[in-house]
């Protein structure tokens, strides 16, 4: 059997239609996934939508519909979004599922009755978008650390689960296990400022509002977000407090969750402690990837600064949409985005680096042997260092994808285009194909060319996966496995190429 993997990312919280800053969680998400399971790995990735809360029933009484049907709507923008990225999740998890729900109330109730979870009364700082209750010592500048709103004072009864009891497990548990918060920044945050000066006990349950699973033994009472949400990596793969499922035994633990920065703590504290409290494996890993911002701005409404993947992709294209987010996103810190710099991303990456390779090298073949790439092995020295530079990217991608630095791995499948267009000019095809003598060290000069850009786009596959299809089409291979590039020189002799088509268009700046 395959080894497993379980990859999954943060659910989008269904009060607005995701930007690209959200969106770039999920292709990430889709990269890893793409590339495991070329890489022989049985993959389960899931991704999904919180749907509870205040927020939510508010945003739905402004709009005079249940909080259902407004859930139903963003729920389905989200969906849409996901998949016009080409995102292969598994899995699309929505946390007003009836069965998510009754697990939930389950596990509610068992950890009650083990006593983690006890009745008392909140008397704190809320703030009703983040949906958080703050101390006065953590605000900053007197308002919400997380989002700069106003909170407003609350006492509430609630039910609160005993963070504080294991407080010092977990703090010994992360220490214990180095790369279970990634990056180390990350991990040093979430140790020095949360768990090491001690935990506070966790408001686990509402009565200011109705929108959401009841606990079943006090009805008066809503399950929070922390133990619904944060519930569904393990209720939609069969988890049951009095019985799991085969599905819930082959997958978990979760191999990585994919978090933003800004929710990792509770990914990070009230999650783990959860898990271990139901006597349940942690997760392998949480990576708190960085944000995508608008030029040095994070994106949000009130800045008026929000792009949208379905606007950008309309204007560029899925493949050069995605290609932007996973390239421009450095692994420990902050991406930007601006418009002139993804087209000239796509212009210096996409249109020159791969699309003219591809072009160029076909166009060539057609030219030459109406083609036909015939490997004729008229060998020179220089082929050895192309060979070998080739296959070094190569062991360097899957390098990068084990660390979850993809934006590297993607840079060095690019590296094998670069090199690929510098042996253009080193060889100087058109000066060989002026000589009858060297039609055989020019028939070899294009086998290695092809083979480069066929191994090159095996790669590419989890990345462009369309762009790596019209690819594999122009240069007429089945050859597409991870298992046909441990060697140089799989791609059949003997073979006609298709006609070549542009991969990616220019953008002239006044276009835009």
């Amino acid at each position: 059997m395959n080894k497993k993997f379980y990859i999954s990312t943060a659910i989008a919280y269904t009060s607005a239609k995701p930007h690209i800053g959200n969106t770039y969680e999920i292709v990430l998400a889709d990269a890893i996934a793409r590339f495991k399971r070329l890489d022989g790995y049985d993959v389960y990735f899931q991704t999904g939508t919180d749907e509870h809360g205040e927020k939510i029933e508010q945003k739905a009484k402004d709009e005079g519909i249940l909080p259902q049907e407004y859930v139903d709507h963003i729920a389905g923008q989200i969906k849409d979004i996901w998949d016009l990225m080409n995102t292969s999740y598994d899995k699309f998890v929505r946390t007003t599922n009836k069965e998510h729900e009754k697990v939930v109330q389950k596990i509610f109730t068992k950890l009650y009755e083990q006593g983690d979870i006890y009745k008392g009364e909140y008397k704190g700082l809320y703030c009703v978008p983040c949906e958080s209750f703050w101390t006065s010592s953590a605000l900053v500048d007197g308002k919400c650390p997380d989002c700069g709103r106003e909170v407003k004072e609350a006492t509430e009864e609630a039910y609160f689960f005993k963070m504080s009891k294991y407080s010092k497990w977990l703090e010994e548990y992360i220490e214990s296990h180095p790369h279970f918060i990634e990056p180390e920044a990350r991990k040093n945050e979430i140790m020095n400022n949360f768990i090491k000066p001690g935990l506070q006990d966790l408001c686990v349950s509402r009565t200011s509002f109705k929108w959401g699973i009841p606990v079943t033994f006090d009805s008066d009472h809503v399950i929070y977000v922390w133990i619904d949400a944060l519930s569904n990596y393990i209720t939609f793969l069969g988890y049951d407090p009095d019985g799991s499922s085969e599905k819930f035994n082959q997958y978990w633990p979760c191999d990585i969750h994919l978090i933003g920065k800004d929710i990792l703590r509770f990914h990070t504290i009230y999650w783990p402690i959860i898990l271990h409290a139901l006597g349940l494996e942690l997760p392998k890993q949480i990576f708190g990837h960085p944000w995508l911002l608008f030029g040095s701005d994070k994106m949000s409404k009130s800045k008026g600064n929000i792009v949208y993947a379905d606007d950008l992709v309309k204007e560029f294209g899925v493949d050069a949409v995605r290609y932007y987010m996973l390239h421009e996103m450095p692994f420990a810190s902050d991406g930007t985005f601006t418009r002139e710099l993804l087209i000239e991303s796509i212009n210096s990456n996409l249109a020159n680096t791969l699309g003219n390779l591809v072009n160029r090298t076909i166009g060539m073949a057609e030219k030459y042997f109406t083609g036909v790439i015939t490997n004729a092995e008229e060998k020179e020295s220089i082929d050895e260092e192309f060979k070998n530079y080739i296959m070094d990217k190569k062991e360097k991608v899957f390098a990068s994808i084990d660390t979850f630095h993809v934006a590297d791995a993607l840079d060095f499948t690019f590296d094998i285009f670069r090199r690929a267009n510098k042996y253009i000019d080193e060889t100087s095809p058109w000066v060989l194909a002026k000589d009858s003598s060297k039609e055989n060290r020019l028939k070899t000069v294009l086998y290695n060319l092809m083979e480069a850009i066929r191994i090159g786009t095996v790669l590419l596959q989890a990345f462009l996966p369309d762009t790596a299809k019209k690819i594999f089409y122009q240069i007429n291979t089945e050859e597409t496995s991870f298992a046909s590039i441990n060697e140089f020189g799989k791609y059949k002799s003997g073979t006609k190429t298709n006609p070549k088509e542009v991969l990616f268009n220019r953008i002239e700046e006044k276009e835009c």
